[in-house]
């Protein structure tokens, strides 16, 4: 029993250390995350994507790339292929257009407003992200984490006890194996 309790808890702690690497780890090493919300950019990055993008130079970008940037005048944040570079009055401004899109954004993007190249995306994976970020799932998460803890001290106390009795049992082996011998030798 002990060692089956020692595996699901060790597969669940395996599982939960890839999702808070996924979710959080790629943070430490720059990049941002964002859900993808809109199917605009099937079937590169489907909705519920979980979209990784790297600070990165606008001088740098090129047709083709998939950038994250900021709408002027809005928190919105939105991720869209490039497909066109102008030199506008204050920079370089890229034409941006989802794939899914029949046509391109009706705003050019200027350079300042480029978060981000995306670098790789993960399906599905935003679901998770937004599920656990905002309650109910935050709860769940918690509730998930001190599961956990409770499970790996309940393993360690109970393999403490399984040596504590095999202990116990090796030593009434060795009085019953003694006794035996001196009942032989009578």
């Amino acid at each position: 029993m002990t060692k089956i309790l020692n595996h699901i808890t060790t597969v669940l702690v395996v599982l939960i250390v890839i999702l808070a690497i996924m979710l959080v780890g790629f943070r430490l090493i720059g990049f941002d995350t964002y859900v993808v919300l809109s199917g605009s950019m099937e079937p590169a990055h489907k909705t519920g994507s979980l979209i990784y993008a790297r600070d990165t130079d606008p001088q740098t970008l090129e047709v083709g790339d998939v950038i994250t940037f900021q709408l002027a005048g809005s928190e919105t944040i939105v991720t869209h292929r490039v497909i066109n570079i102008t030199d506008g009055a204050a920079g370089k401004e890229f034409t941006t257009k989802g794939d899914a899109n029949a046509e391109a954004d009706s705003q050019p993007v200027p350079a300042s407003s480029v978060i981000g190249k995306v670098a790789f995306s993960i399906p599905y994976m935003g679901y998770v992200a937004n599920y656990i970020q905002n309650p109910p799932g935050l709860y769940f998460a918690a509730g998930v984490g001190v599961i956990l803890i409770v499970l790996m001290f309940l393993t360690d106390a109970l393999i403490e006890e399984d040596k504590k009795a095999k202990k116990k049992a090796k030593k009434i082996n060795q009085e019953n194996e003694k006794g035996e011998r001196a009942n032989e030798k009578e």
